[in-house]
């Protein structure tokens, strides 16, 4: 599953290609991958504009100009790739559809734009999707009604993190932070990174962090989220950006991926252990229990 910095490395990749391009036709050969009317695809799909790319959370918006969204979740294996004349953009999950001849046995969804280019919506295992909505309605779609605030918007404060974690008290720290009903977005390698940066050891307890703590959290999971998007994303096994290179974050992870290597801080031996159902990496001494 993608992580909030690959969607955004998507989203900024995705905005600079397909806005302003008119959509003329969309096929699809999987119901579960593109579940919509065909009336509502051709009343507002159908000869409309792209006016911007967003993200929320881990999952794509794309504007058009009959005010509706495509709101489109990678899943675990999605991709979109855009095709023009002259160049090739992939992003997603790093099979052969990046690079070979499109549409594929993979490609759920074509959109075709009135220039002649087309962006590709393809997916392995059929577990993504492309919804068609009034971009009104997105606020109201289940997942969004759910989902915490974004942690990396200005307007999101240390005293709002902070806020959001002690309605969390007899919850490890970890679970926590990837709940996506306390802050959005945050998965396994940024929740091991970010408290390995606040040394706090991934199985205490909301109660027993100190507000001091939870403010140095709070600083961490800014700082690890921005650098990713910085460098392209983290997951450089399984996603790459709009432009089909793989993130580089993995390169300066401090501790995900890193056990039986030395601690960068002291030098102890880091190890992998299990919280919150996920396999989860500390320094055993930075972060004491």
């Amino acid at each position: 599953m993608p992580e909030l910095p690959e969607v955004e490395t998507v989203r900024r990749g995705l905005n600079s290609l397909i806005v302003g391009k008119k959509i003329i036709s969309a096929k699809s050969d999987n119901p579960k991958s593109f579940p919509n009317n065909q009336n509502d695809v051709d009343t507002f799909l159908m000869g409309f504009i792209v006016t911007g790319v967003r993200r929320r959370a881990k999952v794509l918006l794309i504007d058009l100009s009959s005010k509706h969204t495509l709101v489109i979740h990678l899943k675990m294996t999605g991709q979109l790739v855009f095709v023009d004349k002259i160049s090739r953009f992939g992003a997603g999950h790093p099979s052969d559809s990046l690079v070979g001849g499109l549409p594929d046995k993979s490609t759920r969804v074509t959109f075709d734009f009135s220039d002649g280019s087309k962006l590709f919506f393809n997916d392995q295992r059929k577990f993504g999707w492309v919804r068609l909505v009034p971009t009104l309605e997105v606020p109201n779609i289940d997942f969004m009604k759910r989902v915490g605030p974004e942690p990396l918007e200005s307007t999101f404060t240390p005293a709002d993190f902070i806020a959001r974690f002690k309605t969390r008290p007899r919850t490890n720290i970890k679970a926590a932070l990837l709940d996506q009903k306390v802050i959005a977005g945050v998965g396994n390698i940024y929740a091991d990174e970010s408290l390995w940066g606040a040394k706090i050891h991934p199985s205490r307890l909301v109660c027993d962090i100190s507000d001091k703590e939870l403010k140095k959290l709070y600083e961490e999971v800014r700082f690890v989220m921005n650098l990713s998007i910085e460098k392209g994303g983290s997951t450089n096994r399984n996603y790459v950006n709009a432009e089909g290179k793989k993130g580089s974050y993995m390169d300066l992870a401090r501790v995900f991926r890193r056990e039986g290597l030395d601690c960068s801080v002291c030098g102890s031996q880091i190890v992998k252990l299990r919280v919150a159902g996920r396999g989860t990496h500390i320094c055993p001494v930075c972060q004491k229990i």
